[in-house]
């Protein structure tokens, strides 16, 4: 399997803090990765780097089959390329109808005038009953994303996402504060996602992460400390130092 994304090397520093330390990662296309480690480990720098939000003072991020070097480009046109996003903390639009959100999403690719102006189309509204479906939201299309569950606004989310059809999904806590049932039924959304592009998860919650059965990479100090299955990392010796046994 071939890198969808390669990072190699990258370095970045916040006021004399080293946040990413020599920090190398890849991932295929289609897979899935849980990203771990404690708090000011780099999960979030890592993210911002990706994504365009943070430059880094060395090191190269490659991106698909062309190689292109992500450094240096906007966050807009990172995006474009098929990187998205989620935050921990939803970001829909929560006067609008959960139909009305993914409607938006569907067309952020296409100019401003196309999107306020022009009609939806079969595929649209094709697309849009495929996504609500996979996200358990079917029976609410019409209901404003206000009127959500907290767990409800992060499959919304997801959704959002996936009408952009990124390559790349990068997801930050998804399971955090949901009950259980919400919590199993996002496994299961990513799980599913994962089977056509690739998915990284970073989590804080073992038991969410043993649920996905992926590859884990653990991160400390802005370095990988450790990667492997989640029995393999979770037995590290320097893993349970640092992150497990605090």
């Amino acid at each position: 399997m071939s890198s969808l994304l390669e990072v190699s090397g990258i370095s970045v520093s916040f006021d004399g803090f080293k946040a990413i330390n020599n920090l190398s990662f890849s991932i295929g296309n289609p897979e899935l990765r849980a990203i771990i480690g404690p708090n000011g480990a780099g999960k979030t720098t890592f993210m911002d780097i990706i994504t365009g939000k943070t430059k880094p003072e060395a090191g190269y991020v490659k991106w698909g089959e062309k190689n292109i070097n992500l450094i240096g480009l906007s966050e807009a046109k990172i995006a474009q390329l098929g990187v998205g996003r989620k935050f921990q903390k939803p970001t829909v639009f929560e006067e609008q109808s959960i139909r009305s959100n993914l409607l938006m999403s569907i067309k952020k690719n296409r100019n401003p005038f196309s999107v306020l102006y022009s009609k939806t189309t079969i595929e649209d509204e094709e697309k849009i009953t495929s996504i609500v479906d996979k996200i358990g939201l079917s029976q609410q299309t019409k209901h404003a994303a206000g009127e959500l569950s907290h767990g409800q606004k992060q499959w919304l989310e997801i959704g959002m996402l996936l009408a952009q059809e990124p390559q790349l999904l990068l997801v930050d806590e998804p399971a955090a504060g949901m009950s259980p049932v919400e919590r199993e039924h996002t496994s299961e959304l990513l799980l599913e996602a994962a089977k056509t592009r690739a998915v990284v998860v970073v989590e804080h919650d073992i038991e969410f992460i043993r649920r996905l059965n992926c590859r884990v990479t653990v991160l400390h100090e802005g370095s990988v400390l450790a990667e492997g299955s989640l029995d393999h990392v979770t037995s590290n010796q320097d893993v349970i130092d640092v992150y497990l046994g605090r």
